[in-house]
């Protein structure tokens, strides 16, 4: 299972550094979510400043939607998700290579878009441990989650516009955890938050998840 996945890993990864979609549509997006909203609560900085965690994370969402809808369509043309079915490799394999070229892009999305928070709000970074932490707990929930949804959309017509709806519901305790250990971390949020309790949860949602795309991942790809 574990080689299995670090070759679809290995293959997505490398489809993405050479389309360039995640640097060329995915990042551009996602920084031009996060300059409408400065465009939007310029009038008043301290808003801005306060809301920056959540904002933040809205941002990581919407991008989430865009990087699981490229993954899910990596074998869309040309027989790949047949010949991915036919391939012999572990379906918890194919799944867990998938959740982590997501989680790796996503990763390298959020440290430019943390950048941008700083740059555009205003922001003095401090608690980057738990913002770290924090970051890598709910990526893995939204790349298992997404890449979980996206394998449900795949073999639909309307698979564009039924994932944002399949998926946004679903990862809503992310962007709330998320926003609130960051607020932890960066003292924005409201006094005597635990960040903790927030990563908490969000690793039960990370291991829930990773844990039903595992056992599950196989029927969803024979379905599609």
């Amino acid at each position: 299972m574990w080689r299995d996945a670090v070759l679809v890993a290995t293959k997505d990864l490398r489809v993405e550094a050479r389309s360039r979609v995640a640097t060329n549509q995915v990042l551009p997006f996602a920084l031009l979510v996060l300059v409408l909203f400065a465009f939007a609560l310029e009038p008043d900085r301290g808003v801005l400043r306060t809301a920056s965690a959540g904002l933040f994370w809205v941002a990581v969402l919407l991008a989430t939607v865009l990087s699981v809808s490229r993954s899910a369509a990596l074998e869309a043309g040309d027989g790949g998700r047949d010949a991915l079915r036919l391939s012999g490799l572990d379906p918890a394999g194919v799944f867990l290579g998938k959740a982590a070229a997501v989680a790796v892009q996503l990763v390298a999305l959020e440290v430019v878009l943390g950048l941008g928070v700083v740059v555009l709000y205003d922001i003095e970074p401090t608690g980057l441990g738990t913002l770290a932490l924090t970051s890598v707990v709910a990526t893995l929930g939204l790349a298992a989650a997404g890449t979980l949804y996206g394998a449900v959309a795949a073999g639909l017509r309307v698979r564009e516009t039924l994932l944002p709806l399949l998926l946004l519901p679903v990862v809503a305790p992310v962007l709330l955890a998320a926003t609130r250990a960051s607020e932890s971390a960066l003292g924005t949020g409201v006094a005597g938050i635990d960040a903790g309790q927030w990563l908490g949860l969000l690793g039960v949602f990370a291991v829930v998840y990773l844990g039903v795309g595992v056992v599950t991942f196989g029927s969803l790809l024979e379905d599609s």
